[in-house]
């Protein structure tokens, strides 16, 4: 196991920092999860990617982690403020079926899209709309310290109240006199309720026509969006937890506003370390409606979109997102996903080879590529480097193969069991980016460059020449490089 500690990056301090649970060896982690009003699709795909790879590295690493990963299915309004529809009521209407009808059908799809992922399902997984107790009682504590007022039957946060004795901007570095001065130069409609228009709902008065409403102190209504994961992240990991994880898009306001009711509640900021995950581009443009680049992930699955050339795997389209830093943005286009298909095709290969490898004598040491992987993990979840040294193994299990490399039997050993963790415990990649129709014909390709290798290695060129035209006469095409001999097929 790794002999130094893990470090992360921390939204709140603006630093990198060693990671240190608030009550070892329990590790407490919140995830703002989907709100379920449609299928998903590329946007949603990276941050449960990236916070698996969290969960699954801190359980490796020995400690017990409640990982909770709510659902939206209220309160979620269109244009993301205290204006407009609510998402899920508006699709509803659409489809001609019951909010909570939405909410299930698409809930269902998130978890599709997860599994075939393979990523780990939340120890907990609460829904906004079955905790509305708890955002009230949130909501009667903040109006009880003065943080928040009833206005015609709605309740909002007042940003001016809380900024006399906190910083409401801390997290996104924006500073309040500005955020003031901004709003006062602008007239939004239907913020006539509002004493400021920084102020945003903690619960919206229904009117007669809104289908998901629920009694309150104020009257029928519902929550706001920012309320529900303040109420559920404490009500599950306490007020204080280490972790709370999202996208950069919720920076600002969703989290800038959990702080600031949290804090408005008990005094102090909700979690340790805010981790966010940065988004995903295609061919270098935002993804947009009005662009019509927006890809759903079964598309990908099924090839079935404009943008896309051909299908491509689940671990295919996983790999792909874990070759770039989780905070650097992430560009789709065919041309990467189709050279991320080629290199999860050598990890795999590669991991099947070497569970047939034979030991030597000393050569190849394993305990200090292990060391390397894990100074990558540590450092700030740091996937590509890690992919880099996982491909350095691959490069030595194909020379052992072909016999160029040698390497003794506690390496060996060591190889065999840290390889597979970190391809599949770790990064959670399935053996399963080939299809098994296939996994034959692959092995025996495999040998045949092996037989080739080590006819170079004995010098019988002619030998090796032939392989190579014949492979070529079948459609294989043989690329030979510094790190092994790969195959693909015309």
């Amino acid at each position: 196991m790794s002999s130094s500690k893990l470090n992360i990056y921390n939204t709140l301090t603006r630093k990198t920092e060693v990671f240190e649970p608030i009550a070892a060896p329990f590790v407490g982690i919140y995830l703002c999860g989907p709100t379920v009003y449609g299928e998903p699709h590329l946007g949603h795909v990276r941050g449960p990617v990236t916070f698996d790879i969290l969960n699954r590295y801190l359980l490796h690493l020995g400690y017990k982690v409640r990982f909770v990963r709510n659902i939206t299915d209220v309160g979620h309004l269109t244009d993301d403020s205290d204006d407009g529809d609510d998402k899920i009521l508006k699709k509803a209407i659409l489809e001609k079926l019951e909010p909570m009808e939405i909410a299930q059908k698409y809930t269902y799809s998130y978890h599709s899209m997860l599994n075939s992922l393979n990523v780990l399902p939340a120890g907990i997984e609460p829904r906004a709309s079955g905790h509305i107790i708890e955002q009230i009682s949130m909501i009667e504590t903040l109006i009880e310290k003065g943080y928040a007022y009833e206005s015609h039957g709605s309740v909002y946060f007042d940003v001016s109240a809380y900024s006399k004795n906190y910083q409401y901007g801390e997290l996104s570095g924006r500073i309040t006199e500005e955020l003031l001065a901004g709003s006062s130069r602008r007239t939004l409609e239907g913020q006539e309720e509002k004493r400021s228009p920084n102020d945003f709902a903690l619960w919206k008065k229904a009117d007669k026509n809104h289908i998901m409403k629920w009694p309150s102190p104020w009257g029928e209504g519902f929550p706001g969006w920012h309320i529900e994961c303040s109420a559920m992240s404490k009500k599950y990991l306490g007020e204080q937890f280490d972790i709370h994880g999202g996208g950069m898009d919720l920076l600002f306001p969703h989290h800038e506003s959990e702080i600031a009711q949290s804090k408005g509640c008990t005094g102090h900021t909700p979690a340790k370390y805010w981790v966010h995950h940065n988004m995903i581009t295609i061919n270098g443009q935002k993804m947009a409606k009005s662009l019509n680049n927006g890809i759903l992930v079964k598309d990908f699955f099924t090839g079935n979109h404009p943008l896309l050339e051909r299908a491509y795997s689940p671990m295919n389209l996983k790999f792909f997102i874990l070759q770039a830093h989780y905070r650097g943005t992430l560009d789709f286009s065919n041309e990467a996903l189709q050279a991320a298909d080629k290199g999860l095709e050598r990890l795999i290969t590669a991991m099947n080879t070497l569970q047939e490898l034979k030991p030597s004598r000393k050569g190849w040491n394993a305990d200090l590529w292990k060391q390397k992987c894990y100074d990558a993990l540590n450092d700030d979840l740091n996937t590509p480097i890690l992919i880099a040294h996982l491909f350095d193994a691959v490069k030595a299990i194909n020379s052992i193969k072909a016999g160029l490399e040698i390497i003794d039997e506690s390496d060996l050993d060591s190889l065999k069991k840290h390889f597979p963790l970190f391809v599949t415990d770790i990064l959670g990649l399935q053996n399963t980016a080939m299809p098994s129709a296939n996994n034959k014909e692959n092995e025996l390709i495999e040998l045949l460059i092996h037989l080739r290798a080590k006819a170079k290695t004995e010098k019988n060129y002619a030998l090796s020449d032939e392989i190579r035209n014949q492979l070529s006469n079948l459609g294989i095409e043989l690329k030979d490089s510094k790190e092994g001999t790969t195959f693909s097929k015309k």
